[in-house]
C-alpha cells in the first residue's frame, strides 16, 4: 500500500503537512485516488464519544485498512479525537500499527492457534482473542517458554455462530482461562448478529444471555476487568448495550449500519473516490461502447473515458447502472466497466476537457453520492463497498474545513 499518512518530522507543523499533502497530489493523483477527509474521522468519533458514558471507552475497528480508508492515519486521527483502542483482524495488521509508532491497546478480533502466531502477538504487545479452551492452553504453554504474560480477552458465542466459546458453558471457559498461568483477563465480549434490525428481538435474546454468563462468572467469584458487546449498530441503537467499551467500525467513517439509526447521531462520509477525464471523443447515432456493446448511442454523444475501473474496485455489476457527478452534475455511466477505465455519456457538460475531476462517491456542489447508493443497487452492504477500493488507488488524507462535533 501507498502510505500516505505524514512521518513524525512531518507533523511537526501544520504547513508542512500541507505540503505533503498537495504534493501527494501532484505526484499520485493523476489517474485516480481515495480522499480520506481526517476532520470527518475526527467528528464522527467526537460524535460517538457523546452517546457514551464517562466510563465507556470507544474502541476504532480499523481491520481492513480501516475498511479501506488507510489503518495508520485513521487510527492515528481516532485516538487523538478521543478512541482509546484499536481493533484489527490479524496479526499483520497489528504489527503495522505498532511500527508506525501507535501505543494504544490493540485487540486482535480473529481466531490465532500457532506457536509462531503466539510469540509474534507477544513480541508486538498486542492483545489476542481467546475462543475456545484449546486456544487458551496452546497460549499459556507458549508464553511460558517465553517467559511473558499477556492480556487476553474471552469471546463467547452468544448466538452470532462465529467464534467463541458457548455462551452456557462461559463460566468453565472464563475459569481455566483465569487459571492458566500466563494469562491476564482483560475482558470478556460477545457480538452481535442482528444489531442493524429494526426488530431487535434477536438483539435482545444475545444481551440476555451475554448477561446471564456474566452474572454466572460473578457467581464463580471472578469479577471481570471489562466487558464489552456493542458493535456500531447497538452503539447507536442503545445504550444498555455500552458496558465498558463499544467497539466501532462502520460509524466511525461516517455510514450508517441501517436507516432507522440515522437520526441518533450526525455521521459524514470520510471516504471520496475520484479520478480524471484521459479523453474526450464524439460517437455517432448506433455506436456501441465498451466491450459487448451493453450501451449503443442512440444520438450523438459526447463519451469521456475516465482513468478507474473494476481492478481499482469499481463493480463491473454497476455497469450501466451508476451516475457520478461532474462540476455538481449527475452524469451517466455508459457501457461494460473494464478493468482500468469506464466510459461517461457528458453530452450535457460542454466544453469538458482532459484532467478534469470526476466524483465516483462523494459530494460534488448540492449532491452527493454515498456507498450506501452502490450498495443498494447491487443489493450488497456498504460495508463490502468501502472495502473494495484496491491498493493501487492511493490514499490521499485531506483536511478539509472543519465540521461541527
Amino acid at each position: 500500500m501507498l502510505s500516505w499518512e505524514p512521518t513524525a518530522a512531518e507533523s511537526t507543523t501544520k504547513e508542512s503537512r500541507q505540503t505533503l499533502l498537495w504534493e501527494a497530489y501532484g505526484g499520485l493523483c493523476q489517474r485516480a485516488w481515495v480522499e480520506i477527509d481526517l476532520a470527518a474521522l475526527t467528528h464522527n468519533v467526537k460524535q460517538l464519544k457523546k452517546l457514551l458514558s464517562p466510563h465507556t471507552e470507544l474502541m476504532a475497528v480499523v481491520k481492513a485498512d480501516a475498511y479501506g480508508h488507510g489503518a495508520v492515519a485513521v487510527s492515528q486521527t481516532a485516538l487523538q479525537a478521543g478512541a482509546s483502542w484499536l481493533g484489527v483482524a490479524t496479526i499483520p495488521e497489528g504489527i503495522e500499527l505498532r511500527e508506525a509508532g501507535i501505543e494504544a491497546p490493540i485487540l486482535l478480533l480473529g481466531a490465532t492457534h500457532t506457536a509462531e502466531q503466539v510469540k509474534a502477538i507477544a513480541q508486538w504487545h498486542l492483545q489476542p482473542t481467546i475462543g475456545t479452551a484449546k486456544q487458551a492452553l496452546i497460549f499459556s504453554e507458549v508464553l511460558a517458554g517465553l517467559n511473558q504474560s499477556l492480556p487476553v480477552h474471552a469471546n463467547l458465542d452468544t448466538g452470532m455462530s462465529r467464534l467463541g466459546t458457548p455462551w452456557q458453558e462461559a463460566t468453565e471457559f472464563v475459569q481455566l482461562v483465569k487459571r492458566l498461568p500466563n494469562l491476564k483477563l482483560a475482558s470478556i465480549y460477545s457480538h452481535l448478529a442482528t444489531a442493524d434490525s429494526p426488530d431487535p428481538a434477536v438483539m435482545r435474546e444475545q444481551h440476555q444471555r451475554f448477561q446471564q454468563a456474566i452474572e454466572q462468572i460473578k457467581i464463580a467469584g471472578i469479577n471481570p476487568p471489562r466487558l464489552h458487546l456493542a458493535n456500531s449498530a447497538a452503539a447507536l441503537a442503545d445504550p444498555d448495550l455500552h458496558y465498558d467499551l463499544v467497539r466501532v467500525g462502520l460509524a466511525t467513517y461516517g455510514l450508517y449500519p441501517a436507516p432507522h439509526l440515522q437520526s441518533i447521531a450526525n455521521l459524514k462520509p470520510a471516504m471520496q473516490v475520484k479520478a480524471r477525464v484521459t479523453q474526450v471523443k464524439t460517437i455517432e447515432a448506433g455506436t456501441g461502447v465498451s466491450y459487448g456493446y451493453q450501451f449503443i448511442a442512440q444520438r450523438q454523444t459526447q463519451i469521456a473515458v475516465i482513468g478507474i475501473g473494476y481492478a481499482d474496485g469499481i463493480p463491473r455489476n454497476l455497469s450501466n447502472k451508476m451516475q457520478v457527478l461532474i462540476r455538481g452534475k449527475f452524469v451517466r455511466q455508459v457501457g461494460a466497466v473494464t478493468m482500468d477505465q469506464l466510459m461517461l455519456d457528458v453530452t450535457d457538460i460542454p466544453n469538458l476537457e482532459v484532467g478534469e475531476v470526476v466524483t465516483l462517491l462523494g459530494k460534488d456542489g448540492e449532491y452527493q453520492i454515498t456507498a450506501d447508493d452502490w450498495a443498494a443497487t447491487l443489493g450488497t452492504i456498504s460495508w463490502e463497498i468501502l472495502c473494495g477500493f484496491k491498493h493501487r488507488l492511493p490514499r490521499v488524507a485531506v483536511e478539509k474545513k472543519s465540521v461541527d462535533s
